[in-house]
């Protein structure tokens, strides 16, 4: 649900049911924000979150189709739902640490475990995935595009920079322990420091006037989003990332594809 459609919403019959929610933005660099909630009207939270938090665009909403969870249903499925956002560690969770793991028989949670699996599949699908930890998926081998390969390993080494990071099909994972240049290109667009700034308050670097260094990997959009908050200035990702042959994602990229079409025209 769009936040800008939730006076739709509220006429729906399900805006009145017992419910967990996953409210979804981003700050402003960009960085995906999640605040994960359950209640017994959803309708009614979701209105009252409206005037206590501003970074939200759309709201995923997940109840019972026959309606038969209870609030000791949805109390779990929140710390269920905390966890493992926690450890897929994709989005930045604005919870904290409210959410206790409440008491629930052992046949509830069991179902609980099962409508879990359930709503990752559908948040992924609706381009939230928010419990689905990075898929570290290679670029494919140009020799053999069947084969389960390891992913290929990245490098950033330019300009004070040591980073290493994997390709995935969702942009460019730097991984923690990658170094960065420490200061701003004078060229550098604003948005970038605002961006570093962000990372920094998050947890996901440690900044000062002489170190740039990632504490937990991080998901970039692309090559070039990831390329430029290292070097701290306008970057070509698809041609600064290498592997330690040397070769740039496009080069890799047109390897795969000339192997691809070789493939398809004999």
């Amino acid at each position: 649900m769009p936040r800008s459609l939730l006076s739709e919403f509220l006429k729906r019959p399900e805006a009145g049911q017992v419910g967990v929610y996953y409210l979804i933005g981003a700050g402003e660099d960009e960085t995906a924000r999640c605040y994960i909630g359950q209640s017994g009207n959803v309708g009614v939270r979701l209105q009252q979150h409206t005037g206590t938090k501003d970074f939200w665009t759309k709201a995923l909403v997940a109840v019972s189709l026959t309606n038969e969870w209870t609030s000791t249903h949805v109390a779990y499925l929140e710390w269920l739902s905390l966890n493992r956002a926690l450890s897929a560690d994709r989005y930045v969770l604005l919870n904290g640490n409210q959410a206790s793991n409440p008491h629930t028989p052992e046949p509830l949670e069991a179902d609980c475990q099962e409508f879990l699996e359930t709503i990752a599949v559908l948040l992924a699908t609706l381009g939230a995935p928010v419990l689905e930890p990075v898929q570290r998926r290679p670029l494919e081998s140009a020799v053999d595009l069947s084969s389960e390969a390891e992913p290929v390993r990245l490098f950033f080494r330019e300009r004070q920079c040591d980073a290493t990071g994997y390709q995935t099909p969702e942009g460019l994972l730097v991984l923690a322990g990658s170094r960065g240049r420490p200061e701003l290109r004078p060229s550098a667009p604003a948005s970038i420091g605002r961006q570093r700034d962000a990372l920094q308050a998050d947890g996901i670097i440690r900044l000062s006037a002489t170190e740039l260094v990632f504490l937990k990997d991080h998901l970039f959009s692309s090559p070039s989003a990831a390329g430029s908050v290292v070097v701290g200035g306008s970057n070509n990702g698809r041609i600064s990332w290498r592997n330690a042959d040397g070769l740039s994602i496009n080069d890799l990229e047109a390897q795969t594809l000339a192997a691809t079409t070789g493939g398809l025209e004999s």
